[in-house]
């Protein structure tokens, strides 16, 4: 695959949506042991409305940085509490990153990892440690940082980010919720993981599946 392209942004977020929407029974109880229990209806709902809003609109007119901009506006009406504008923090960072331009390399996808870590520690505040999706996409964030420096494969960038965000959603078992509705629990939070770093993990797992999908089309 050589470019990333205004279609690939529509079928990347279709790739989240069916993720999400896979995963929302697991994360709605995950987040029943901590929170309200509405993480995976959200999150499912949110990425369902960004991509539909995508797809809606792939006539070839948008630039890559319209695209991010509208699935961020989507998915911020279509999710609120906290999640919402986060999630929507972050793709605007990433709408930022691509701005006016229609297709970048391939090998610049990473880096749409780096700029949603960026934009939802900007917009939350979370440390790694608190016990929030960033304990899975500050790892992440990492990994495509070396992977980079190093010129490591795409693919194998985004493999590499997809493990380190599930051990970092992993390791907040281990964690006392310092921030949301989870912190009002104090140290009864320790031993359940966090709902936004599981479907953080799922999310950046499904980018790595989808772009190694992309590629293997190339190929064949």
């Amino acid at each position: 695959m050589q470019s990333f392209t205004r279609h690939d942004l529509a079928s990347l977020f279709r790739s989240f949506a069916a993720r999400m929407f896979d995963e929302r029974a697991s994360l709605g109880v995950l987040d029943g042991e901590i929170g309200d229990a509405d993480h995976g209806v959200a999150m499912a709902g949110g990425f369902e409305a960004a991509a539909k809003s995508l797809v809606e609109t792939d006539d070839g007119s948008q630039t890559l940085g319209e695209g991010f901009s509208l699935a961020a506006n989507a998915l911020l009406n279509a999710v609120g509490a906290t999640t919402g504008p986060l999630y929507a923090s972050a793709l605007l960072r990433a709408s930022t990153l691509f701005g006016d331009t229609k297709e970048v390399p391939f090998e610049r996808l990473p880096e749409i990892i780096i700029a949603m870590c960026e934009g939802i520690e900007t917009r939350g505040h979370a440390k790694p440690g608190d016990k929030t999706m960033i304990d899975a996409w500050s790892p992440a964030s990492h990994s495509v940082r070396l992977g980079l420096e190093h010129g490591a494969d795409t693919v194998c960038i985004l493999e590499q980010a997809a493990q380190k965000a599930a051990e970092g959603a992993t390791s907040t078992r281990a964690m006392m919720a310092a921030r949301g509705r989870a912190a009002r629990l104090g140290p009864r939070s320790i031993g359940h993981l966090d709902p936004g770093a599981v479907s953080a993990a799922a999310l950046i797992d499904a980018m790595a599946t989808w772009a190694a999908f992309a590629t293997s089309k190339d190929v064949s």
